[in-house]
């Protein structure tokens, strides 16, 4: 196996063709075919399948392009710093379930390392984006949480593709509601109160699987139920329609107002939350430290 190889196999699965890679590469489409056979063979797995439309990437396949990418990255650093001699940036990632005390520890831990040497980057996004964006190194690491419903399932799928998670701290359930909301002044909230307001859920998309769902109780039926995107339509929707997310109760002021609390859910619902990274890469300096940042937090819950 070779680095140009690699560097083949990432190309056509950037240009989703064969043939438009062949051209990008200035190389024939036989031998760029005939180069990704010959590797496939020697690593022993199908990369890509071949049909009459193209390309598709297989199971395997996408494991292995995640650590090319990594083995390709690292190559051009190594060039750069010591063949080209340029100053090229560290580059720090992390993927998060919608978190917004997550994101504050990343705004903590790039106040302490400064941008001059750094490209830092963070996506709030679905369960399984924070899983697959780890797997194929896009990130360093990602914030989920685990719970007796889909721990199983979730530990199985990070498991599979070397993964691990470490957990950071466990707390009970809460409403997250805005504070002129009916029941804002209750000291704890049962699921038949909630029931004529609207429950809202982060869209998970096409892997929309309970066992993906960033919300405990998944499996609940729910009289009234809104799927949104992001936190800030979350939050627009608490304030007009009344509507409440179930949430570990960890409030983050600063980046999502003073508007809004959280209630003690009256269930037995516990949320582990903690961080996935590849079981046999450890954490670098800027991991870390972002995990230190993610630890205080364990003060606040509640």
């Amino acid at each position: 196996m070779t680095l140009q190889q690699m560097k083949y196999a990432i190309e056509i699965a950037d240009k989703g063709s064969i043939n438009l890679a062949a051209k990008s590469l200035f190389i024939s489409q036989p031998s760029l075919s005939g180069t990704i056979k010959e590797l496939e063979d020697e690593i022993g797995i199908e990369i890509f399948m071949r049909t009459n439309r193209g390309i598709t990437i297989t199971a395997e396949g996408s494991e292995f392009l995640g650590y090319a990418r990594q083995v390709v990255e690292q190559y051009q650093l190594m060039e750069e710093q010591y063949i080209e001699k340029k100053v090229r940036k560290k580059y720090f990632s992390v993927s998060t379930q919608h978190y917004s005390f997550a994101v504050k520890a990343f705004v903590e831990m790039v106040k302490q390392f400064g941008m001059d040497e750094y490209e830092f980057a963070v996506h709030e996004t679905k369960t399984y984006d924070v899983i697959d964006d780890v797997k194929t190194f896009k990130s360093d690491l990602g914030i989920l949480y685990l719970d007796e419903f889909n721990e199983k399932v979730i530990t199985k799928i990070l498991n599979e593709n070397a993964l691990e998670f470490i957990e950071l701290f466990s707390c009970d359930t809460y409403v997250y509601l805005w504070k002129g909301h009916p029941l804002a002044d209750k000291k704890i909230i049962s699921m038949d109160e909630l029931e004529e307001y609207p429950c809202l859920s982060f869209e998970q998309g096409k892997n929309n699987s309970f066992y993906f769902a960033e919300e405990v109780l998944s499996t609940y039926v729910y009289k009234r139920i809104i799927k949104a995107n992001d936190r800030a339509t979350m939050l627009n929707l608490m304030v007009g329609l009344n509507g409440y997310t179930l949430c570990s109760g960890i409030i983050c002021e600063e980046l999502n107002g003073s508007d809004y609390q959280a209630v003690k859910l009256d269930s037995d619902e516990v949320m582990r939350i903690g961080y996935i990274k590849h079981k046999r890469i450890p954490l670098g300096l800027e991991g870390r430290k972002y995990v230190d940042e993610l630890i205080k937090y364990k003060e606040l819950v509640l």
